[in-house]
């Protein structure tokens, strides 16, 4: 029988020897995968990869690091990966290790398989510690309320070695079990190994979207899945703990399989608010400036900006940058803001686009000083609102 207090040592290896592929469950991979096909294909709406790259990570990198009680805000983490370091909280700069890790993954997994090192990669990344698999006794997994003991993982280094193994060959294996299902049990086994001293929850998540990469169901890292574990935290712990002490699988990979659908329609509808924003302000600018077009594709790169962005893009030299930024400034479509010795530009209303849950903005309009002008007036007004 279970004890909570006890290493699970137990933990009996991949594949689990129940159906992993109900009636129910099925079903529900289903209506899954037809919103995740449709997340991946609204990315190709998106003609610069980097935009995307760039944005949803940093809304999973900020949702996923708040399940740790890790609390910081969109805003601070564009802020950061605009490259303002030395103003970025300590909570910051740990959830921006997530978003880094998050990349590196991507990265490695083009050249290597889902492995037990990448996962220990990954996490010495989310923790910015050189850690390895745990070689002492003593973790607890605890109620954060009241201090009882909830889950004891099991104990030494070989063991948990050969159970990381497992999990790595299951990872990999060629069955014929659905991606999705596949993902689900991946992330139980891995967070009951709970392989290393920190960072195992944050690591993990990760590896969710890894897994779906390798499987084809993803071709960027642009499931936000953990906005939906975050507003569900508590029956995401209750799942967890259903399978370790009952092997109650079905409502956990069915809580998995939702999570799945509800963030792929979530991120999908963003994606489309990212582009019809981008078509509006291009076509604002266009009406009322000459400024290159890579301009505006490096402002849905980053929502804020520095000169320097665009001198690292090869856009122009620091001071063609610079005019390009206050002509934009001029226009309303970026904000100036003073930081040190440094003026960085801030794209608010695509800040905006990124925080909002209903993904709607207001077109541009044009401002009262151009509006004068006969041959441009009124072009940008009639723009359709962003559905």
């Amino acid at each position: 029988m279970f004890d909570p207090k006890q290493p699970y040592n137990a933990l009996p290896l991949l594949p689990p020897k129940v159906d992993l592929e109900s009636k129910a469950i099925l079903k529900k991979c289903i209506t899954a995968r037809t919103a995740l096909a449709e997340l991946r294909l609204a990315g190709g709406l998106i003609p610069d990869p980097s935009v995307l790259v760039h944005a949803i990570p940093n809304l999973e990198a900020k949702d996923s690091s708040a399940i740790e009680n890790i609390v910081t805000t969109n805003d601070e983490l564009y802020k950061d990966a605009s490259g303002i370091t030395q103003e970025s909280s300590a909570t910051t700069k740990e959830a921006a290790r997530y978003r880094n890790a998050l990349y590196d993954a991507v990265e490695t997994l083009q050249r290597l398989p889902l492995s037990a090192r990448i996962a220990v990669d990954t996490c010495r990344i989310v923790t910015g510690i050189e850690l390895d698999v745990r070689r002492t006794p003593g973790t607890t997994l605890t109620n954060t309320f009241t201090g009882e003991v909830i889950y004891t993982p099991p104990e030494g280094e070989q063991r948990l070695r050969d159970l990381l193994g497992n999990w790595e060959n299951f990872a990999n294996s060629s069955g014929d079990i659905d991606p999705l299902v596949r993902m689900a049990v991946l992330h139980y086994q891995f967070e009951a190994i709970h392989p290393f001293p920190d960072g195992n929850g944050r690591t993990g998540r990760i590896l969710n979207i890894l897994s779906l990469i390798q499987d084809g169901l993803l071709d960027l890292p642009t499931l936000y899945l953990s906005r939906h574990i975050l507003k569900t935290r508590g029956a995401y712990y209750t799942l967890l703990s259903g399978i370790t002490a009952k092997q109650e699988w079905e409502p956990w990979i069915l809580y998995m399989l939702t999570a799945v659908e509800e963030t792929s329609i979530w991120t999908t509808a963003k994606i489309r608010a990212i582009r019809a924003l981008m078509d509006d302000t291009t076509a604002y600018i266009r009406a009322n400036s000459k400024l290159p077009h890579a301009v505006v594709e490096q402002i849905f790169t980053q929502t804020y900006n520095r000169i320097g962005n665009l001198v690292e893009r090869g856009i122009a030299g620091r001071e063609a940058s610079a005019k390009y930024l206050r002509e934009l400034e001029k226009l309303g479509v970026l904000e100036a803001q003073k930081t040190g010795r440094e003026v960085i530009f801030l794209h608010r209303k695509y800040l905006d686009v990124l925080n909002s849950d209903d993904h709607t903005f207001k077109p541009y309009m044009e401002p009262a000083k151009l509006a004068t002008k006969p041959q441009r007036a009124g072009r940008g007004s009639t723009r359709k609102k962003a559905s």
